[in-house]
């Protein structure tokens, strides 16, 4: 087999990754994604020669619980076949390698720059144009009324129909996979903790498993299984969170407050066990900062007890409502064809029938020991996503009862040791939002030479401005805050 096989979290040597020819390396990637497999991250990896990169493709094998390592080496602004064409899930993978690496995907439909808003010589790329009798344009951000994030949306319209949907994002780049590169090792997990603001513990969690693992520090059990709390108290508040604000998108006002005061509870939570309610400073490589004792831990799970009852009560009134269901059944249908198609991930993913969750399908941290069920729904709409993340916050308090209840004995943390010599990670967490990836590789002298960021958002954004076509100008807003996609972590 030309690629090797790594798992979640494990360091392999770099030179165990024998590069093929572009022809073979094109040849396994579209035979793998088209079996089943999917492409979880395409980078380039530091090549031995200069003036030469090594394009690299992490391919997930979910049923299997398996992960595939491939490259292909290209000399400095070389071209390849893209891969686009065939794999439709590595558009944006190679219009960012084009971007940083100028390594052009011959043959990519549509090579616009994915953060940068214009090209190397300063023009800006145009917009896709559709035209015909009556066809009209509706321009939205990158300001937006409210405290979103910023980004541009250019919807070509009939009327109220939408035919297209082109989405324009970079707006909140910030350099964060070079900061991670060139800050000291002690600032490093600030900035991982920061490259998506409400997935704190998601994305910290992912950057220290890498260079954990590139050090070969083993986290103790109880360091692993407070981790696993904190990214389930992530999860659950950021789905009631978003249930609220679905329900304030169709004018359902109650749900909208109800919903809102309980992610409070569930970010309170977070607050006891760190002192922050998004988390940050809980983790450390090696482990956890702090300790969940007993009192804690019967607070918490009394706290938990109490919101999942009056959780229940507010999803009861909301899905009862003939108002609220009519406007979320069949909107915004994503179907399981475009879901694989595309390579979506998280809910979204789960939301069309794809059963796929990194905690059940690639294990790491305290969740190799337990069972995660996974929520699926196969109707792609509003009301499946909905649903779905109903389904995941209940499973999630089940977990966290058991976590909290059978804590292990023993340290929150080990000592990180030194990185080892031109190795390489991949290192995978299921977010709140789906499927996080952090790749870090090492080179002779145990300095980080690379470090690379898969944001879910950045799989699902594609996926979205699909969904549109069909719908009304209208149905934006609810179908968006459905997928719910971060801006700050597609940009990084």
């Amino acid at each position: 087999m030309p690629e090797i096989v790594v798992t979640n979290g494990s360091a392999v040597s770099l030179s165990k990754l024998k590069p093929v020819s572009i022809e073979e390396f094109e040849k396994t990637c579209v035979d793998r994604c088209s079996s089943g497999k999917r492409l979880s991250a395409l980078l380039v990896l530091p090549a031995p020669k200069e003036r030469t990169f090594l394009l690299a493709a992490v391919i997930a094998d979910d049923p299997a619980h398996s992960l595939s390592l491939i490259s292909t080496a290209l000399v400095e602004g070389g071209s390849y076949p893209s891969l686009t064409g065939r794999i439709p899930q590595a558009q944006a993978f190679e219009r960012e390698i084009y971007e940083d690496h100028g390594l052009k995907p011959e043959g990519h439909p549509w090579l616009k720059p994915l953060r940068r808003h214009s090209g190397s010589n300063g023009s800006s790329h145009p917009f896709f144009p559709v035209s015909g009798e009556s066809v009209h344009e509706v321009a939205v951000g990158p300001v937006h009324a409210g405290i979103i994030e910023p980004g541009h949306f250019r919807f070509q319209c009939h009327g109220e129909e939408i035919f297209h949907l082109e989405i324009q994002l970079g707006y909140q780049h910030r350099g964060a996979e070079k900061l991670l590169l060139s800050s000291l090792p002690a600032r490093r997990a600030v900035i991982a903790e920061s490259i998506a603001g409400d997935t704190v513990i998601g994305h910290g969690t992912a950057y220290c498993m890498a260079v954990e693992s590139l050090s070969d520090t083993v986290v103790p059990k109880r360091g692993n299984a407070i981790r696993a709390i904190a990214l389930e108290l992530e999860r659950v508040s950021n789905h009631v969170g978003d249930l609220g604000a679905l329900c304030n998108d169709v004018g359902f006002l109650p749900g909208a407050a109800y919903f809102g005061r309980l992610r409070g509870e569930f970010l309170n939570v977070l607050m006891e066990m760190s002192g922050n309610r998004y988390g940050r400073g809980l983790l450390v490589p090696g482990g956890v900062r702090f300790d969940i004792d007993d009192a804690m831990g019967t607070r918490i799970i009394q706290r938990l007890q109490k919101a999942e009852t009056d959780l229940t009560d507010v999803v009861h009134l909301v899905f009862g409502r003939n108002s609220v269901v009519a406007r979320f059944e069949r909107t915004g249908v994503v179907s399981l064809k475009l879901a694989q198609e595309l390579g979506l991930v998280g809910v979204v993913a789960r939301s069309s029938g794809c059963d796929r969750d990194v905690r059940r399908d690639h294990p790491f941290g305290g969740y190799k020991s337990e069972s995660v069920p996974v929520a699926l729904r196969t109707q792609g709409d509003v009301m499946a996503r909905a649903v779905v993340r109903w389904l995941e916050t209940k499973n999630s308090l089940r977990l966290l009862f058991t976590l909290i209840s059978n804590l292990p004995s023993g340290p929150l943390s080990e000592r990180e040791g030194s990185p080892g010599k031109n190795l390489a990670v991949v290192s995978m967490v299921e977010g709140w939002r789906g499927e996080i990836v952090h790749v870090a590789a090492t080179d002779s002298e145990g300095e980080l030479r690379v470090y690379k960021v898969v944001d879910p958002s950045f799989h699902n954004w594609f996926g979205l401005a699909m969904v549109l076509r069909g719908n009304e100008i209208s149905d934006f807003p609810l179908c968006n805050k459905s997928f719910n996609l971060s801006y700050a972590g597609h940009d990084l």
